[in-house]
């Protein structure tokens, strides 16, 4: 959301992307679902977003209430990121944007790269691969 900006929405879903909205953002809150993480553990999980970027995104995350920064007085100095009360509400709907890739999948839908190449799978990809299907959402299992 912007800073500073009162607006208003037609329907509930505008309000939440536009807090959420966005490539960076869905990332960072998926990687924030598995835990708390220093700025640099982001930056490696998302190789490809920017340092300014990331610090951008999760500025915006924390102005909206969905993660919080925590910073500890030692030298060097130690942020932590983690999901907000607000945030942990988002984990359902954050756990079905990283699953929708195996309903996809199972309908064989087209896709722009493939989402089973084990070179280009993110971290993230592994760690769901290694928890196993515990997380999966029960909608998903009715797919088979």
């Amino acid at each position: 959301m912007k800073p500073g900006l009162r607006q208003t929405y037609n329907i509930p879903v505008e309000a939440t992307l536009d807090v959420i909205g966005g490539k960076w953002k869905t990332l960072s809150l998926c990687h924030l679902t598995y835990g708390s993480k220093r700025t640099n553990e982001l930056k490696k999980n998302i190789p490809e977003i920017t340092q300014k970027m990331l610090t951008q995104q999760l500025r915006e995350l924390e102005e909206d209430g969905v993660i919080t920064r925590t910073i500890y007085n030692q030298v060097p100095p130690k942020v932590v990121y983690e999901l907000s009360e607000l945030g942990e509400s988002l984990k359902p709907i954050v756990d079905l944007m990283c699953d929708i890739r195996l309903t996809w999948e199972s309908a064989s839908l087209p896709a722009k790269r493939s989402l089973t190449d084990s070179n280009r799978q993110s971290p993230l990809d592994k760690r769901y691969n290694s928890i196993g299907s515990r997380y999966r959402p029960s909608f998903l299992e009715s797919l088979g």
